[in-house]
């Protein structure tokens, strides 16, 4: 696997500049006051996923018991943020799917650094060169399809397919303000000269729709509201896994490929457990359950399905994520303006 090709391709942005440069170190001990037997992750993932990752992780730590709380990124970044303000977010572990928004997590100061002993098995291109986050999980945003609508010769495969005035009316998508994976998407193609938001005034003139959640953009598809729409590829094969109608285009260029890192919360009560989640969930066992539940590893020891990551790579788009994170605000309220008229 040729993973320079991945730091080339800018799948990670500013991201990927260098290694983790300290840690928290490998304290085993939960002696903190108020430590408990649980771990707290805060996650905008699948649950299906969550699920997975916590069987396997109560397997082998049968002592621990893994507790989440799970919803779209725009409401688990609001919780923490209000925690925050309270004096402490309550989360052990942070795993959300946008890498942009862990800048902004690490400007608020509620980040610990840690290295992991795991990430020797891991590229540098998926490691926070200041040490507070690794990306955890691959995912890519592509376009998906109803089969029984549309045939594989005719699905749409380039964005710029979505433009085609046959598809007016008959494509969705997810509200950038409520899913970290759409609003880094929505992100990259509007800071690409090739798009821009010209590309999402005319995708809006071809009638595109908005769905406020991940999960129901997808079912929209496989129910056949929709004929087309943009969409991941782990979610779309989640629901074809459980004979959905839905199929997953990736595209011919320009794939929008997403490390979702995780974090630990500075000065978490449970930070032993937290660093053995952090730990689990980067090792070679935590990342095969991935893979198992649909999505790409960030081990180069770890076999992929479906599609390649030098294949990715070769058409990835090159994104900066400290562009991206800038812009956040002003993208959302470009987006805004368009699609909802704000």
């Amino acid at each position: 696997m040729n993973w320079k090709k991945l730091l080339t391709a800018g799948l990670i942005g500013t991201v990927a500049l260098a290694t983790a440069a300290c840690g928290g170190g490998g304290d085993s001990s939960n002696d903190k006051k108020g430590a408990t037997n649980t771990v707290m992750l805060y996650s905008s993932m699948q649950e299906d996923q969550l699920n997975a990752i916590k069987k396997a992780f109560e397997k082998k730590y049968p002592d621990i018991k893994l507790d989440y709380y799970f919803a779209g990124t725009g409401k688990v970044i609001t919780k923490i943020a209000t925690e925050a303000k309270s004096g402490q977010v309550a989360a052990d572990v942070i795993w959300v799917g946008d890498p942009a928004d862990y800048i902004g997590f690490k400007s608020m100061n509620i980040l610990e650094k840690y290295t992991s002993p795991e990430a020797k098995d891991i590229d540098k291109i998926f490691i926070d060169p200041d040490g507070y986050y690794t990306g955890a999980r691959m995912m890519n945003m592509g376009i998906a399809y109803n089969p029984n609508t549309v045939s594989a010769a005719e699905a749409p495969k380039t964005w710029n397919d979505l433009l085609d005035p046959k598809w007016k009316g008959q494509i969705v998508m997810t509200d950038p303000g409520t899913a970290g994976t759409t609003k880094y998407a929505v992100g990259a193609l509007m800071e690409n000269e090739k798009y821009g938001k010209a590309y999402f005034e005319k995708l809006k003139a071809n009638g595109a729709e908005l769905q406020s959640g991940t999960t129901a953009t997808h079912n929209q598809i496989a129910a056949g509201a929709y004929k087309v729409g943009m969409c991941l590829d782990y979610v779309t094969e989640n629901l074809k896994s459980k004979g959905s109608k839905i199929e997953f285009v990736y595209p011919s260029e320009d794939i929008i490929s997403i490390s979702s890192p995780i974090a630990i919360v500075k000065g978490a009560k449970n930070e032993a457990n937290a660093k053995k989640l952090y730990d689990f969930i980067l090792s070679k066992e935590g990342q095969e359950v991935l893979v198992q539940n649909n999505m790409l590893s960030v081990r180069k020891d770890v076999k992929q399905k479906n599609i390649s990551m030098d294949d990715i790579a070769k058409r990835a788009m090159k994104i900066d994520l400290k562009k991206l994170a800038d812009s956040a605000k002003a993208m959302l309220g470009d987006f805004d303006k368009i699609f909802k008229n704000k």
